[in-house]
Order: structure tokens, then C-alpha cells, then sequence
């Protein structure tokens, strides 16, 4: 997400990749440990439930470590480029709120591309993940997620399925039942925004 002060939502118009486009294949998050199956590493999952003010998802966050190529100057191109050729787009680059919030029309991808942050993910009584440069969330619609803290470089790249527009929403009374009607209405994106089709994501929310 944004910065609190600003929206972006850069549009990114190359949607092509090389083909030769590698991708480092190793996961470690909070000391979990992902295996990999056909090709792709399997993401550490959490799944938050729905806490009254925060709705959350029956499908769970999924988080990848060290899964994007962030060498060179421009590591936020590289980033959207792996995000475009899956189909995940409007994407924008900056920071992630410092408040709880979730989004009912969307889900959302977060590629750190520089430094670290760490992030409570599923409201007020969720848990708190730190993540760092290389390392990939993927949100459902309706999970909570807010910035506790990040590294002076601090760089973050957000992504949407399809490039659909997302919506932001705090947990404010009158919100629902709309956004529980908006987030049951999404289907499950066709392609993982970091291993593809074949990726674990269509395996993972069923």
C-alpha cells in the first residue's frame, strides 16, 4: 500500500517478460521453511479469522522469502515486470499504511524491493511478520494489514489480479455488510503473481 499522505497507482504498460527471466527460489519466513513442489517453492500460509471489526478471509495470507531478483539499480522495475507477466498490474510503488486497513474489492501482492518492514497482518489481534527486500505477501481481500515499523529504505511494490481497482477500508462501523459482499464476490486469482499458472496459489485457495 501507500503512504498515508499520497495514492499511487502506476499503471504499468509492459506486460512482457523474457523468457529468460530467472527468479531465486528459496523460502524462509519467520523460521518456517517452504518446500518445493514442481518448480515453485510453497509459501509459508497463515489464515486470520474474522474478528468483528476486521473481516479477513478463509483463504490465508501467503509469504514467500527471497523470491524476486533485486540486484542491480532498478530492483522496483524488476519487481512489477515479475507481477505484470502473471497478470497482477495497477501496480504502484511506495510505503504500506501505518493503520489497520484491508481492501473488499481486490486481492493484493507486496514485493519488497529495498530494506525491511514489519507488518501485523490480521488486525488488532493478529500477528506480526517482518519482511525484507526479496521477499513477496500476498493479502486476500478482507485481511488487515498495517506498517509497524520500517527501515529508512524502506521499498515496496503492490500489485492487483487482473489489475482490478481496490478500495480502502479501516474497520469503521457501516462498512459492512457491503465489503463482506464485495470480498465473497472475487474469485480466486488465475495466476500466482510470482510462479504463474502452475503456481501455488490455485492449489493453496480452494
Amino acid at each position: 500500500m501507500e503512504n498515508e499522505d499520497q495514492t499511487y497507482r502506476r499503471e504499468f504498460l509492459a506486460r512482457t517478460l523474457k523468457t529468460g527471466l530467472a527468479v531465486a527460489f528459496g523460502l524462509t519466513t519467520m523460521g518456517a521453511h517452504g518446500e518445493s513442489q514442481g518448480g515453485a517453492v510453497q509459501p509459508h500460509s497463515v489464515t486470520f479469522k474474522d474478528d468483528g471489526t476486521i473481516p479477513n478471509s478463509r483463504y490465508p495470507v501467503l509469504l514467500y522469502h527471497n523470491v524476486t531478483d533485486i540486484k542491480g539499480s532498478d530492483p522496483a522495475s524488476r519487481v512489477q515486470q515479475l507481477f505484470a507477466v502473471n497478470n497482477w498490474t495497477n501496480s504502484w510503488r511506495n510505503g504500506i499504511y501505518t493503520y489497520h486497513h484491508y481492501h473488499s474489492t481486490s486481492h493484493e501482492v507486496l514485493g519488497v524491493y529495498r530494506g525491511s518492514v514489519t507488518v501485523r497482518l490480521g488486525g488488532e489481534q493478529g500477528q506480526n511478520f517482518t519482511v525484507q527486500a526479496g521477499d513477496v505477501i500476498v493479502i486476500p481481500a478482507g485481511v488487515g494489514h498495517k506498517n509497524l515499523g520500517a527501515s529508512a529504505d524502506f521499498g515496496v511494490v503492490g500489485a492487483y489480479p487482473d489489475g482490478r481497482d481496490w478500495d480502502l477500508l479501516t474497520g469503521q462501523p457501516g462498512e459492512r455488510p457491503k465489503a463482506d459482499q464485495n470480498i465473497a464476490a472475487l474469485p480466486i486469482p488465475g495466476n500466482d503473481p510470482v510462479f504463474g499458472g502452475d503456481g501455488p496459489i490455485r492449489k493453496i485457495w480452494t
